[in-house]
């Protein structure tokens, strides 16, 4: 005989439990991690292997030899400032394959040489999700951090600087990521690599005061979505930020500065927002092609070789209150249509030549940015010599007044008599030199 109440069966001589309620929605809260201390080269590899999951291991000072392998979750930690792990120049130093994994307060160097075989300074494998890489120095490392397939992961606060001997084909990148969603990319230093942050299909992701210097990109996205990048500094690269097949991107208040060929490239941008940004001293600051249904607005644009140069495919965007100042040729542009800027709030061009008899800082005369002699110069770069010539200026003066010689260019009909923004005279001077 038994009766069965509340989901449990009352049996003759006890109780029996049945399985029939649910498991609770949140796990119990788990007890403090378990701490050790390792100041043997010899038993580090052991007590990364040894150690519970959700421990955390306190590195003594010294050199530790690599390679290592974090196959649990637990936490990493340097003891003190000079604690080295080095990879002796061969393949990985640390292999980071569970989630859950902190490497914090270390010296990484000496990683392998092989850019193929992707060796790097810290390496998180597919599956590793939630790591977190915080204020680390990489030294001689191929690549610095590279993350493959792990989500939730944040580099915070590292100084990567590459090999420099190597010739740029022959680095890897500063930080990559290939498939990897909500990663957070903050604070780093990162040098002498072949790409500061290569970012590949990777999307949701946000990059924060990093500081970009001495590299080939100072970061190249490719195929990837609803990322911001904001409040970084790149100077001395080839082209500063290199957005390539990206939609919804935001790019805001970031210092560009002092890149031989582009500060910002948009190429195939779809639905951006570029914002705030300073480009100074660049071969061109802005360098835009397929770029449609986009915001470019209160961007500085001083003291470049040319301000924007501007291709095909440039449609349905808006582009207001920016200021190009001291450029040497504020627009380059290849289109057979005139393209029209700053319809509803007007731009600020240093070099436009007009009036204001009303008085309300908007010239009365449209900007026209670029003309007959402009496209002439483009051809025929030795013709700068003759700039100034009567020549070229018969030519500019019968070319505005003939229709017929006019050639498609970007139009401002509300261009600004002065600068809209405050910073631009402070950018003069912030020039790539190639002893540099």
């Amino acid at each position: 005989m038994f009766l069965v109440l509340f989901g449990c069966a009352v049996v003759a001589g006890g109780w029996s439990v049945e399985a029939r309620s649910a498991p609770p929605e949140t796990p119990p809260a788990e007890s403090s991690p378990t701490e050790r201390f390792v100041a043997d080269d010899a038993a580090l590899q052991q007590a990364l292997e040894e150690a519970p999951a959700g421990s955390v291991i306190r590195v003594a000072p010294g050199v530790y030899r690599g390679p290592l392998r974090i196959a649990k979750p637990l936490e990493l930690r340097a003891a003190g400032r000079r604690t080295v792990i080095d990879g002796g120049l061969e393949g990985h130093v640390i292999e980071i394959i569970a989630p859950d994994v902190t490497v914090e307060g270390f010296i990484i160097r000496n990683s392998g040489g092989d850019v193929q075989a992707e060796h790097s300074g810290i390496r998180v494998q597919p599956g590793a999700h939630r790591a977190v890489i915080r204020n680390n120095v990489f030294s001689y490392v191929t690549f610095g951090v590279y993350v493959e397939k792990a989500d939730y992961v944040r580099i915070e606060g590292n100084v990567i600087t590459g090999k420099r001997d190597f010739l740029s084909p022959k680095r890897g990148n500063g930080i990559q990521l290939y498939n990897a969603q909500h990663a957070q990319v903050v604070g780093n230093d990162i040098s002498f690599v072949r790409d500061g942050i290569y970012v590949d299909v990777s999307h949701d992701a946000r990059f924060r005061r990093n500081r970009l210097h001495h590299l080939r990109y100072g970061t190249h996205y490719m195929n990837s979505y609803r990322n911001v990048w904001e409040e970084n500094e790149v100077f001395f690269t080839r082209t500063g930020l290199a957005l390539m097949e990206v939609r919804d991107q935001v790019v805001r208040n970031n210092r560009v500065w002092g890149n031989s060929d582009i500060g910002i490239m948009l190429r195939t941008l779809q639905n951006g927002v570029v914002e705030g940004n300073v480009t100074a001293g660049n071969g061109r600051g802005f360098f835009i092609y397929n770029t449609n249904y986009s915001v470019i607005r209160d961007n500085v644009v001083v003291d470049n070789q040319v301000g924007a140069h501007v291709s095909a495919g440039f449609t349905f965007n808006q582009v207001e209150h920016n200021d190009f100042i001291g450029n040497a040729q504020n627009i380059r542009y290849a289109g057979t249509r005139n393209l029209v800027w700053g319809e509803k709030a007007g731009n600020h061009w240093s070099q436009y030549v007009g009036w204001d008899r009303d008085g309300d800082g908007i010239g009365d005369v449209p900007y026209e940015a670029v003309g007959v002699v402009d496209r002439l110069l483009w051809r025929y770069p030795l013709a700068q010599v003759l700039f100034s010539s009567p020549a070229l200026e018969l030519i500019r003066y019968v070319s505005a007044q003939f229709p017929i010689l006019k050639t498609p260019t970007v139009i401002d009909p509300k261009p600004h008599l002065k600068p809209i923004h405050q910073q631009g005279a402070a950018w003069y001077g912030h020039r790539f030199h190639p002893q540099q």
